[in-house]
Order: C-alpha cells, then structure tokens, then sequence
C-alpha cells in the first residue's frame, strides 16, 4: 500500500512559482525580440518615406497607405501581379512534383528499403553540399541553349530538383514512424502500391507531408539568384521584383517594407494554415 506524499513546503511551491513566472516572461521577451524586426517593417510600411528615413526613427509618424499604393502600381508603375503569379505557379507546381516524387522515394528507404539504401541518403545529402553559384553557370547555359530561358516552367523543374533532396531526407524520417502491419493488411487486401502510397500511409504522414511541403513552398518562395539570373520579364518572380524597389534614384524605405510585407503574406498564410501539422511534423518521431 503506497504511502501519499507529503504536500510541498510553502516556500518551495512559492519558489516555483515565481521560477515559472519568470521563465514565462523570459519566453515572451525571446518572443518579442525575435519578431520585433517584423514588426518594424510592418511599422515602416504605413510610413512615409520623409518620416521613414528619419534617424533616430519616429514612432509616433501619422500612418499612409502611399508605400502600399506605389507598390500595386499607382502612379504608373510597374504592376506586382505578374511576378506574384509566376512565384505562387513556380512554388506550388513545384512542391506538388517534390511532393509526387518524394513519397515513393522515402517509402523506398525507409519501409520496403532497397539495398545499401544508406548511400542512396548520402548521395542525396551530398547533392546539396554544392554551393548554388557554382551550379548557376551551367543552369544558364543550359537553359540558353534549349531556349527556356525566362520561363516559368524552367524555374518550376529547377526548383524541383533542389528541394527534392531535403524532402526524401524529411519524409523517410516521418514515413519510418508509419506502423508496418496497417500497409501489409492493406496489401492482403489487394491494394497495390499506388493504392498504398494514396489511402495508407499518406494520411498517416500527413503531418510530415505537410511540414515538408510547407518547407518546399517556403524555399521556392524565397528562392532570388536562379530567378535573378534565368529570368528577365515574362517568368520574373516576386523577390526579383522585389530588388527593383531599391533603385539609382536611392533607396525608398517604405515602400521596400510595404513591398516585403505583400510578399510575405503567402508564406505566413500557409504557415499559419498549417500550423497544427507542421507542429505534428517537425515533433513526429521525437518522442516514442
């Protein structure tokens, strides 16, 4: 018979509560710091540019949409619209094929394991040990000489091959942690390995499936020097666009921040769309 355990001191749980305290303040003065540039910017976008290129910066500056208005074309200039299009196909279409391509690999490696598959997850990490400006002759040969350049759907293959990588090394992590048994009843039943790959082991991932496609669509997103160098109007993506805002006439401050703060968005929209999976799948495997 288990003996009850004596209640803490008054001191002691007095002690813990103020350690608690204080670390959750700490952890909201991490926060804080760690998103005040963000937030800064977003500051600086409702801006002027006279009131945002003042030194020291003022906080208390009437607020304007004129950076946000200059951006989206007024006063004639050049329209963000094609540049966003082109990064949203480029991001999506290529996450969808890292995607397609990534699960029958990883499924590969990590449930129905082919030989030697270790060197197959060496050879893949290896593949990303080459600095992208080495790489970026050769792509711009290539392209020139098969007539892709300024094409979106250049920049939607190599993206693909550039995230692949990361994301078979992702998801043979998360598709180790998918039980055996449920895909061998499923293979009694009948189901072939499309069927397998669809209806079985992609919901079970799902949460890895999401925080590898989030990755995916975050890296393309982002990604400036191929888009800067392989492309020139037809297929320009928004962070080439963005570099347009810093110009010979100077450098436009608000207008530099509301134009990062429109091109932000997407990435924040997906993040925060999938936070609940993300969280289940960068944690998925931590804890047995």
């Amino acid at each position: 018979m288990s003996t009850p355990t004596a209640p803490k001191p008054p001191e002691a749980a007095h002690r813990g509560r103020r350690r608690s305290t204080a670390l959750g303040l700490l952890a909201w003065a991490v926060g804080i710091i760690f998103c005040a540039p963000a937030l800064w910017m977003l500051l600086t976008s409702f801006h002027s540019e006279s009131d945002a290129a003042t030194n020291p910066p003022s906080l208390g500056a009437p607020l304007t949409l004129d950076g946000y208005r200059v951006f989206f074309g007024a006063g004639g200039g050049a329209s963000p619209w094609p540049p966003l299009i082109n990064s949203l196909t480029a991001s999506l279409c290529s996450t969808l094929l890292v995607l397609l391509l990534a699960l029958p690999a990883a499924y590969a490696l990590s449930i129905k394991r082919v030989e030697k598959w270790t060197d197959v997850m060496f050879f893949f990490l290896s593949t990303k040990m080459l600095p992208v400006v080495a790489g970026l002759l050769p792509v711009y040969l290539f392209a020139k000489n098969t007539g892709m350049l300024d094409n979106i759907w250049f920049l939607v293959i190599l993206y693909t091959s550039m995230n692949l990588p990361i994301a078979v090394w992702m998801m043979q992590s998360f598709l180790a942690d998918v039980p055996v048994s449920i895909i061998e009843a499923a293979q009694v039943d009948g189901a072939r390995l499309p069927t397998v790959l669809a209806r079985v082991v992609a919901p079970v991932a799902a949460p890895g499936i999401a925080a590898t496609s989030l990755i995916c669509f975050i890296f393309s997103w982002n990604e400036l020097l191929f888009a800067r160098v392989l492309t020139g109007v037809a297929a320009q993506t928004a962070p080439v666009f963005l570099t347009g805002v810093v110009t010979s006439q100077g450098l436009f401050l608000a207008q530099l921040c509301a134009a990062s703060v429109v091109v932000s968005l997407p990435v924040l929209a997906a993040g925060f769309a999938a936070q609940d999976k993300l969280v289940q799948g960068l944690s998925l495997g931590a804890v047995k």
